[in-house]
């Protein structure tokens, strides 16, 4: 029997509901593992309906969702996997109705997934039918002022990455540092300091292996703080578990427009402790968004005018990439249409398909409502949160690969227009479905109170029902565009064995090429050189003005077309406003005014190259011994001796496992060799070029320790954890196993001082996974060629 419209379901009814739970989905997994007579001839006639998906999307899923045995051989196919995600979301259907056929919606569920028309979130991909069963993304967790509740929240993180999800902090609750501490007598650290706690677990744990652990910090401007804050990732390779965002008042706003002060207040005691200018504070996020793309700004009050439960709490964080803001303790669960496959032509011209849209809103509604009901909470606190206000985001994703269908440039008001239109009929289609479901099963609990508890209001399932997310990895399983990201490029040039390199041309551009008479492989060459077509000749403009790119975009379009998504959405947009290398500091901020202006709920920025420019600089400690090399004159190394002996260490680096190999002959240490297991490319000759210089180096009679100085603390922006030190890099793991070495062979007391000189390596853009080049979208770096994402 389905709970009456806004009762609450917790206490004893919560106790047997969970118990009703756990058991269907119990159920659910073992049938996916011995299924029933019946289940198995519906497994076996519905895989052979066989997904239409690329080879790439085969390869990335195999990789990435696809259930292994103990050695790392998949032992699922893409249709078994979608087949077990379909028949563990359908068990659901069992816990309002035991008499209910579910064979029905797994069909319907499947056939959704494998025609690539919806898929849901990669937690629910990888985890639905298998024993850690949390298929949702997004959490927040609340981060208090006290030492208990602090590493708490820390715990807690632990065991959502571990569970594959990702988290969101506001961490304006912490008073500032050097504030009175009165159980200790002492003095607080400050937020910030705490904040690398939380980085540093994040770093610890792996997610199974299967997605990093990803992170949002906010601190609001009114924080003490702030400007701090705002600083906190100006080195690249800081926090780099973080995306990091200053949380945006309506009284910042006021006094910025007005170039006024602001009062900052001890979050302990609400006190003023001082007044900044709002300017100030401003033109510092924009010039760091400027130099690497952090911060980002959310709009708090924004958000909090669309709570819609605002009896319940306000929110102050997001998930990590910014699309889905929560309360403390809630989890969101999201799943994006393919916008592409929504397009269908009639009276000779294509045009969007809003009768099969409407379908598949509402299959993708029930769906995302059913996985509330099977997750496995991680925590009792968002189970109990998640299940009283029950919010789901129903996205899309492929919006450019549509608008190229449909013949309309990206930067046009006419790409505005049907962003609204079709995002407008997404939410009220997505609504229906969700009162449809209230009918059925009740409003969610949380609904006394909320803002559709009025005469005439909607009776509504779902707090919220529509989020944009980013749609990395699923968007390159449906073989889409990203989210309602614009094409990043054309023609991409992607690894493949044994080095090779594989021209992928985006198959619309390919046909039309062809039916033009224009294609050639050299011309294909040629835009993925140039990245876009706006400097080849030899192109109808037509042409080009719909094959945009997104540095071939004003930044100003960016934001209108988020603005449009943003219009009809629930929760809100992640995008990324992608600006040319030459970008002015000027451009940047223009799109954080504009953005507040158009009705956005928060920005973000991507300078093209802003984090592959660092200039590599170093401290300036003692190298120790760099005073003995002569002034003038030439070293010739030692020859190489026809015998060495040596040992090979293994150590885990953010690019994979690298082995060391370190000889000596009879005057000592001689060489190193490397070999990077994981993965080739720049990662791969990099540490190959260190590895032979600080063999040279050797043998020309340099102090190892010397070199270990050079070495360590040099930083990449993926360190690793390994051994219980932070690996910082493959320069960082050389130094650090020549280190060792130097220790066994000398003797703990006889390793020579060492002055670690703190490089700073930059940013690179390289996928440590294939060696790709990363996408900066939707707050997010994506590697298109294989689907590693920075979060998760």
């Amino acid at each position: 029997m389905a709970p009456k419209a806004g009762t609450d379901t917790k206490g004893a009814a919560s106790g047997v509901l969970n118990k009703t739970v756990k058991s269907t989905v119990a159920a659910a997994t073992t049938a996916a593992v011995q299924p029933s007579q019946e289940l198995s001839e519906l497994k076996e006639r519905l895989v052979q309906k066989k997904a239409a998906l690329s080879a790439n999307a085969r390869v990335v899923l195999e990789k990435r969702y696809l259930m292994k045995d103990d050695n790392g051989n998949a032992v699922e196919t893409p249709e078994e996997l979608f087949f077990r995600v379909a028949e563990n979301i359908a068990s659901a259907e069992k816990i309002f109705d035991k008499e209910a056929n579910t064979d029905t919606w797994i069909e319907r569920f499947y056939d959704l997934m494998t025609g690539l028309e919806f898929l849901p979130n990669s937690p629910t991909l990888m985890n639905a039918g298998r024993e850690l069963q949390q298929p949702s993304a997004c959490f927040v967790l609340p981060v208090g002022d006290s030492m208990d509740e602090i590493f708490t929240s820390v715990k807690n993180t632990a065991l959502i990455h571990k569970s594959g999800g990702g988290t969101g902090f506001s961490f304006s609750h912490i008073r500032p540092k050097n504030d009175r501490v009165k159980s200790t007598k002492g003095i607080s650290s400050g937020p910030l300091s705490f904040m690398r706690v939380f980085d540093m677990a994040t770093e610890t744990v792996k997610q199974g292996g299967a997605r990093r652990g990803a992170n949002m910090g906010i601190l609001s401007c009114s924080h003490p703080e702030i400007l701090d804050f705002i600083e906190l990732k100006a080195k690249d390779g800081v926090m780099s578990n973080f995306n990091i965002s200053v949380g945006i008042t309506k009284e910042f706003m006021e006094a910025l427009k007005k170039g006024e002060e602001y009062a900052l207040r001890n979050p302990r005691t609400g006190d003023e402790m001082g007044r900044l200018k709002a300017a100030r504070v401003f033109n510092r996020i924009v010039e760091l968004a400027w130099k690497n793309g952090e911060p980002g700004v959310v709009f708090l009050d924004r958000i909090n005018e669309y709570n819609p439960t605002p009896h319940v709490g306000r929110m102050e964080s997001t998930n990590p990439c910014g699309e889905q803001p929560l309360l403390p303790y809630e989890s969101c669960n999201l799943g994006s249409i393919n916008l592409v496959k929504m397009i269908c032509v009639k009276d000779g011209k294509k045009t969007v398909d809003y009768e099969r849209l409407g379908s598949t809103v509402f299959t993708a509604v029930r769906f995302l409502d059913n996985v509330i009901e099977v997750n496995l909470y991680p925590l009792p606190e968002i189970a109990d949160k998640t299940k009283a206000n029950r919010k789901i985001g129903l996205g899309v994703m492929g919006f450019a690969d549509m608008l190229i269908e449909l013949g309309i440039a990206y930067n046009s008001s006419a790409a505005g227009k049907i962003a609204e239109e079709v995002m407008k009929f997404i939410h009220e289609e997505s609504q229906k479905v969700s009162a449809f479901l209230a009918r059925e099963r009740g409003t969610f609990p949380n609904f006394r109170g909320s803002v559709y508890d009025k005469e005439g209001g909607l009776q509504l399932r779902n707090a919220t029902v529509t989020t944009i997310a980013p749609t990395g990895t699923i968007s390159m399983i449906a073989g889409c565009s990203s989210g309602i990201e614009p094409l990043f490029a054309i023609v991409y040039e992607k690894n493949v064995l044994d080095g090779k390199r594989l021209l992928e041309v985006h198959p619309e551009f390919k046909q039309v090429a062809q039916n033009e008479g224009f294609y050639s492989d050299e011309l294909m060459k040629m835009v993925a050189e140039c990245g876009s077509l706006d400097r080849i000749h030899g192109i109808p403009k037509r042409i080009k003005d719909v094959f945009v790119t997104s540095h071939d975009i004003e930044p100003r379009w960016h934001v209108s077309i988020q603005a449009a998504f943003q219009k009809f959405t629930d929760n809100a947009v992640s995008k990324t406003v992608n600006f040319r290398r030459e970008a002015t500091v000027l451009e940047v901020e223009e799109v954080f005014r504009y953005a507040y202006e158009l009705g956005c709920k928060g920005v973000t920025v991507y300078r093209d190259g802003s984090r592959q420019n660092q200039v590599l600089t170093s401290g300036t400690g003692d190298a120790g011994g760099a005073a003995d090399f002569p002034a003038v004159g030439t070293i010739h190394p030692r020859p190489r001796p026809a015998v060495t002996q040596g040992r090979t260490y293994k150590t885990k680096t953010g690019c994979g496992t690298l082995y060391v190999n370190i000889n000596s002959d009879n005057l000592g240490f001689c060489e190193v060799f490397t070999q990077m297991g994981k993965s080739g490319g720049c990662a791969a000759s990099n540490a190959e070029a260190v590895s032979r210089l600080v063999s040279l180096a050797m043998r020309s009679g340099i102090d190892p320790g010397v070199i270990v100085a050079q070495l360590r603390g040099i930083r990449c922006p993926i360190p690793t954890w390994h051994d219980g030190e932070m690996v910082l890099s493959c320069s960082d793991a050389i130094g650090r196993i020549l280190e060792k070495a130097i220790t066994e062979v000398h003797g703990k007391g006889n390793t020579p001082q060492i002055a670690y000189t703190g490089l700073d390596m930059g940013y690179c853009p390289q996928c440590p996974d294939c060696g790709g080049i990363m996408e900066h979208e939707s707050g997010c770096a994506v590697c298109k060629s294989c689907g590693f994402s920075k979060c998760g």
